[in-house]
């Protein structure tokens, strides 16, 4: 029994107790530095503890905590966890652990203490734990010299009261750091490394601080032109924030040193037209177009100028780079996980995507600008955090900026507008370090710009730069904020511009002077007069190799009928391999029966079903055709209905094996990922890859159609209005399993009449296809045909598997996607008097009903494409029947949901002109219901009775039993 432990048992007291966690923590930093640094009786102690994996040493600390609480509850030593060294200070020197633990605390809550806010509107508490006091430390120990231990600095020990400085300096000041919650040891002992061996600050020579101020002096600039030519009218100007500027310009800079050729930029409304102008490069001279009212979009609708992207080039240290600025709405988050797509979008195309478990992602860097308000209160910057380490969504790191003015349009208060102590707590989660900084001291923001570039090239991992600052006028510029925060406005009335502070701070050091200060001013505002560019960096003839060309793809008109045929034998020889395993491949036995079985289908040996139309329209996109395929969604791999298998796993080892992406050897990539349980975060995701991406078939599966309206703003603010808005072109296909089969309202509807709701401009396409064939051929329609719309389809759950729901393998290799399907019985045309239109799952409930009862008068006709609606196809299908005087639409949803109340206009202005005057019957539906189907089954199942009865114009006591 050591020393410790005896001490323990006696008394119920020991050193090594909960208040010393600190302390140990920190020893054991230092001996994963250094494991000499520490004495032999805990080197021997950690290295049992030290693994290959650099596994969180938090359990090291627990392991600590749980031997004191054992000790301290009066347990033998004998029933610690672990035995630890004898002493835990220097015999000579008994005030070493204190020291310890003050230099841990100012590591961890030295944040408390900065100097953060410009306003200096919150007096701060005291933080207990940087206090002598609190460490059984006293004044009377300044000046006695202390082992620095893992201190980053060039010395081995040092006085107290220098050793307290240099925390002061590093970690009190301008710049307040938080990465002890960061998780592994190697993130922290680098984070610790700069800080400390920086003292905080890199002290930055004059042709470094000239640059800041010229950015400086742009970003003020600009805002002051534009209030006094455009007083009033709404920019969202950055006034307060303008250290900002020369932040973003260091990112995009030393990330071009590093390699980065591409910079994909999010951002709000907030500076957005700043870095359009100083940054991006956009001439002012359009800007100011865009103000006079002489801009108008040449077709669509457009949008506000706050919300439109740009690109450019710009020339870096290490060579040309390419920006983008994503478009994005006034939903102020959601542009984060479209950023995120089309990153990774641009790794993939440039062959570096980033792994979990290896480098990569470097060649294209995600930057994405926050509000302060926005980056705590919405639930989609958790989502997309909790990606940003996933294998399908990681973009190897993003550098994020929250542009925090504290002020979030009126509300100010922060028992109004959070729970957390910083808005940027969230980040948290996902381990990534924040930077608080001072953003009237615009050396500090610039440094903190190259720690957090530094630190996502080193470990590929999100890092957040919080700016704090204040925004100088109200939430737009006809906005008077003194009514809701007057004591803050008082403040920020009195207070002098970053960029004025920082020209005196270098007038000052003789720096510059006066006029020189006032020089680069007047320059500026000149430039802008005369309509000239003012990025710093900018391209003027930009390498054209670094952008996408989607001119293959714009200008055409959205056309039905596309050749979407494969040879029959180059289909039969995708099925055998898709059938072939690697060597010892074991599968669990109804997996096995699955492959089996589709290799019958997809060899012609047996009908196709879903499942096996599906995968050949996969096989024959990546191979034959060289499209990149990726579907994505809840279970997708194996699929919510178990119909898919496009990831097969070995029940020996647990091992996956694709067996779409080994077509051939010089196949286009496919790729299929289970996503996280969202909506919202991976629709958008998938939209922002879909636009960057021309060549390639992007899928996203809903687990069931209902729970897509947990993404409606990704649909109504990208999907639907994105072409209109910005001219953004999108190939973006959604399947929505669709069908009511009596699983209640939660499990029955995608929602279909909100999609047609927002057709118009043959803006998307709406399709709800019966059979095998229909899904294989609407897939390779939608990847080979050089048009990008967005593709929604209302899939099916019970006809995956549905008897009659088949094809056989010549309508895969000879047809083509039918907007309308015939009658498919043969049936005299002129004993036809009604005509039953409808679409989906229905059909086959129809078809069987009309069969047993033999109501050959009866044509069942079936709208495979809702929208673009095909009306010359459906005027053919009327006219085939010359005797036809009911026509009547028949839908499982509710009356007031489904497709009725878009198809009725239509209806009426195709069938009046018929010659019979055929009559357009009263559509036959469940009632109309605030929920899309009922929870009952036996209830359920009488309407689907009605609903097939009326539709085909009999009782329910007729249908067949």
């Amino acid at each position: 029994m050591n020393s410790i432990t005896k001490e323990a048992k006696g008394s119920g007291h020991t050193e090594l107790a909960a208040d010393n966690a600190q302390y140990i923590e920190a020893l054991y930093e230092q001996y994963l530095n250094d494991p000499s640094s520490v004495d032999t009786e805990w080197q021997t102690y950690f290295v049992q503890y030290k693994s290959p994996n650099d596994a969180p040493h938090n359990a090291i600390k627990d392991q600590f905590l749980l031997l004191a609480r054992n000790q301290t509850a009066g347990k033998s030593s004998d029933q610690a966890t672990s035995s630890a060294p004898s002493a835990l200070v220097d015999g000579g020197n008994p005030k070493k652990m204190g020291v310890q633990q003050l230099i841990s605390a100012y590591r961890r809550r030295g944040h408390r203490r900065a100097s953060l806010d410009p306003l200096n509107l919150e007096v701060r508490a005291e933080v207990e734990d940087l206090t002598l006091a609190y460490h059984n430390l006293s004044e009377a120990d300044l000046d006695t010299v202390f082992p620095t231990n893992d201190l980053s600095i060039a010395k081995d020990s040092a006085p107290l009261r220098e050793i307290i400085e240099i925390m002061e300096r590093v970690y009190c000041r301008h710049i307040g750091v938080e990465y002890m919650h960061v998780t592994t040891s190697v993130e922290k002992r680098w984070m610790e490394k700069y800080l400390e061996s920086n003292l905080g600050h890199i002290k930055f020579d004059t042709e470094k601080r000239i640059s800041i101020l010229k950015r400086l002096t742009a970003a003020e600039g600009l805002e002051k032109y534009l209030a006094r030519k455009y007083t009033g009218v709404k920019r969202f100007g950055l006034e307060g924030g303008e250290s900002f500027i020369p932040a973003i310009n260091e990112i995009i800079q030393r990330a071009g040193s590093y390699g980065t050729k591409e910079m994909v930029i999010g951002m709000a409304h907030r500076g957005r037209l700043n870095l359009l102008v100083n940054i991006l490069g956009k001439n002012p001279a359009d800007l100011f177009d865009e103000f006079d009212g002489k801009v108008q979009p040449e077709k669509g609708s457009g949008d506000v100028k706050y919300h439109n992207g740009f690109s450019s080039n710009v020339m870096t240290p290490g060579g040309e780079a390419h920006l983008a600025l994503a478009f994005n709405p006034s939903h102020l988050e959601i542009v984060a996980p479209v950023l995120q797509g089309s990153v990774r979008a641009r790794q993939v195309r440039r062959n570096d995507q980033p792994l979990l478990d290896n480098k990569g992602g470097n060649s294209v860097l995600p930057i994405v600008i926050h509000g302060d308000a926005a980056f705590a209160g919405q639930g989609v910057v958790q989502e997309t955090f909790q990606m940003s380490q996933t294998r399908a969504y990681t973009t190897g790191g993003t550098v994020h900026i929250v542009i925090n003015n504290q002020v979030g349009f009126t509300t100010s208060r922060q028992e109004d507008v959070r729970s957390t102590e910083y808005c940027t707590d969230v980040a948290k989660m996902v381990h990534a370090p924040i930077l608080h900084v001072n953003g009237d001291d615009p050396e500090s923001v610039v440094f903190a710009a190259q720690l957090a570039l530094d630190y996502r090239h080193e470990f590929e991992k999100d890092i957040i730069i919080d700016l704090f600052c204040y925004r100088r006028n109200g939430h737009n510029e006809a906005d008077e904020p003194s009514a809701t925060q007057p004591l803050m406005y008082a403040v920020i009335k009195k207070l002098p511009t970053t960029r004025t502070l920082y020209a005196q701070q270098l007038i000052k050091e003789g720096i510059l002077n006066a006029d020189q200060e006032k020089q680069y001013e007047d320059e500026y505002r000149e430039s802008l007069d005369r309509g000239d560019y003012v990025a710093n960096s900018l391209v003027n003839e930009p390498n054209e190799g670094l952008f996408v060309d989607w001119t293959p793809y714009l200008g055409h008109d959205l056309v039905d009928e596309w050749d979407t045929s494969v040879d029959i034998e180059v289909l039969k020889g995708y099925g055998r391999r898709m059938a072939e395993m690697p060597e010892g491949y074991k599968l669990q036995r109804q997996v096995q029966k699955v492959v089996e079985q589709r290799l019958a289908m997809q060899t012609g040996e047996e009908p196709l079903n879903w499942g096996a139309a599906e995968t050949l329209a996969y096989a024959s996109l990546v191979d034959n055709d060289k499209v990149l395929v990726r579907i994505t969604g809840e279970d997708v791999g194996r699929g919510t209905f178990s119909h898919r298998h496009s990831e097969i796993y070995n029940i020996n080892d647990g091992s996956m094996y694709v067996p779409l992406a080994h077509m051939s050897e010089d196949q286009a990539r496919f790729a299929t990922y289970n996503s996280l349980l969202s909506e919202e975060a991976v629709l958008a995701f998938e939209y922002g890859y879909a636009t960057t991406v021309p060549n390639a078939l992007v899928v996203w599966e809903a687990q069931f159609g209902d729970f897509v309206n947990g993404a409606q703003v990704v649909i109504d603010q990208f999907i639907s209005s994105g072409e209109t808005k910005w001219q953004r072109v999108c190939g973006l296909t959604m399947l929505l399993p669709h069908g009511f089969e009596g699983q209640g309202p939660e499990h029955s509807s995608a929602r279909l009449e909100r999609f047609l709701q927002l057709c118009a401009e043959d803006n998307m396409q709406v399709i709800t296809p019966t059979t095998p064939a229909q899904i294989y051929h609407a897939l390779r329609r939608q990847a080979v045909r050089p048009i990008r719309k967005p593709l929604i389809v209302m899939s099916p759950k019970s006809l995956l598997r549905h008897k009659l729901a088949t094809s056989n393998l010549e309508e895969l290799a000879n047809g083509k996607f039918e907007t309308v399907i015939s009658e498919m019985d043969d049936h005299n045309a002129d004993k036809v008097t009604r005509m039953v239109l409808c679409g989906g799952k229905v059909y086959y409930d129809l078809l069987e009903q009309r069969r047993a009862l033999g109501l050959d008068h009866v044509a069942i006709v079936r709208i495979e494409q809702l929208y673009p609606l095909p009306e010359q196809r459906l005027k053919a299908e009327i006219e085939k029947y010359s005797n036809l005087a009911e026509i009547v639409w028949t839908q499982e949803e509710p009356l007031n949901q489904g497709a009725w109340y878009y198809l009725a206009p239509h209806m009426y202005r195709i069938v009046v002109p018929h010659p019979t005057k055929a009559k357009v019957m009263e559509p036959v539906a469940r009632p109309a219901s605030a929920a899309p189907a009922t929870g009952s089954p036996k209830l359920h199942a009488q309407q689907q009775q009605a609903l097939i009865a009326g539709g085909l114009g009999i009782s329910v006591d007729e249908l067949s039993k």
